[in-house]
């Protein structure tokens, strides 16, 4: 196995440092628009190059693979460049892995009742292109989306026998200081895409059919585990609700986030201010695009380890009938601490939570114990062997039985 690595960000980087401790694999080239950053990132491990890239060129993709020899493109760029990488990477005959899907567009006339382009859409247009290329597409297999899909996938073969609601619950308690110990205001991923999925119409499976809501809709205090504790969520637009229902029967699926209030307010105001915009407007001679320059102003998520304390949590919380024919309401989950991650990979908790996960994928990948053709997501494949091998890597996951009542 041959791999790209196409941007190191946070969780590029992450997945550097988590693949260099495996020996799955042959060679990684690890590519980025910006030279200096992607020499670092590769200074990890011997077997890695490191390479210039123009993410939103697809022949120049395809055209770094072909030199390569590579096998599998790993996008972990933001996903306002995942077409191009998509298309490059089956031009040059290289099975795709990413983890945030092909952008949405709001219904022109009812965006908070009906979806317009889908997250996924645009890939799973050129499914059939994939398969009969004989490659694979294996999108959606970062934390969420992605280690929330394979908990769908083991909670329908191995603990449910009728699911009523799917609902992925994230949540947190960290915290990110300042030099003099005061709590700042920095988001621990990439402000451009959470802009992107807080601010969208948000995205609800039901009955066989998508509806879209109004933003930060259906608020729901969850209390999570491992000392995290209550924290409130809202419906934000988020590829599982596209994903599950594809592979996983259930009468509902729901992606819910715990923001917070203050988030939520500033997300609101940047909103009314147009600075979530994506398009350039014209400042004193050149072309900028506002939310570019809200992502810029902030600290990078890349760098706020050493300031951050606090847990993570992402996971599902499946509701229905067990095997034994009784209500069941379960919440399978994945917590992992930061002040582990920064002593053991030098990488905060939340880009290194989204990087392990396409690795331990690529892994069994390259064992052969999953395989496929076609634009497929984490819940077409066996769960087991994902959740024992990210065990493996010394990241378990958790399993709660909640009160049988229904979700939402």
């Amino acid at each position: 196995m041959r791999i790209l690595l196409v941007g190191t960000g946070g969780v590029g980087s992450a997945f550097a440092a988590i693949a260099a401790r495996r020996d799955f694999f042959e060679a990684i080239v690890v590519a980025d628009y910006d030279p200096a950053r992607a020499e670092r990132a590769a200074a990890v491990d011997e077997r890695y190059t490191a390479a210039q890239v123009d993410a939103s060129d697809e022949e120049a993709v395809a055209a770094l693979c072909r030199e390569h020899r590579i096998t599998h493109v790993m996008n972990a760029v933001d996903p306002v460049f995942n077409m191009p990488i998509f298309r490059g990477a089956l031009a040059a005959g290289a099975d795709y892995l990413d983890m945030a899907m092909s952008l949405s567009k709001p219904h022109p006339e009812r965006p908070h009742e009906l979806p317009g382009v889908k997250l996924g859409d645009e890939q799973f247009e050129m499914a059939e292109q994939w398969s009969g290329a004989g490659r694979l597409a294996l999108v959606g297999i970062g934390v969420e989306p992605g280690l929330s899909d394979v908990f769908a996938r083991y909670a329908a073969d191995h603990l449910f026998s009728e699911i009523d609601e799917l609902g992925t619950r994230d949540g947190a308690n960290l915290v990110v200081t300042d030099e003099q110990g005061n709590e700042i205001f920095a988001p621990s991923f990439s402000m451009w895409t959470t802009i992107e999925e807080c601010l969208n119409p948000p995205v609800v499976w039901q009955d066989g059919e998508w509806h879209t809501t109004p933003p930060f809709s259906e608020p729901e205090v969850f209390d999570f585990p491992e000392g995290i504790g209550p924290v409130e969520c809202v419906n934000v637009e988020h590829e599982e609700v596209l994903l599950m229902p594809r592979w996983v029967d259930c009468k509902r699926a729901t992606f819910k986030y715990g923001l917070g209030s203050e988030f939520i307010n500033i997300l609101q105001v940047l909103h009314t201010l147009g600075l979530d915009r994506t398009e350039t407007v014209r400042v004193k001679g050149v072309e900028v695009s506002p939310r570019d320059v809200v992502a810029a102003v902030l600290p990078d998520p890349a760098t706020v380890g050493p300031r951050m304390t606090g847990k993570t949590c992402a996971g599902l919380w499946v509701t229905g009938t067990g095997k034994d024919g009784q209500p069941r309401s379960t919440y399978l989950y994945h917590v992992v601490d930061n002040a582990w991650t920064m002593e053991e990979y030098g990488h905060q908790c939340v880009v290194w939570q989204t990087a392990i996960n396409p690795v331990v994928a690529l892994e069994l990948l390259a064992r052969g114990t999953w395989s496929g053709t076609g634009v497929l997501g984490p819940e077409a494949f066996d769960a087991v062997p994902f959740l024992d091998l990210l065990t493996e890597y010394g990241s378990p996951w958790g399993q709660q039985e909640l009160d049988p009542a229904p979700a939402g």
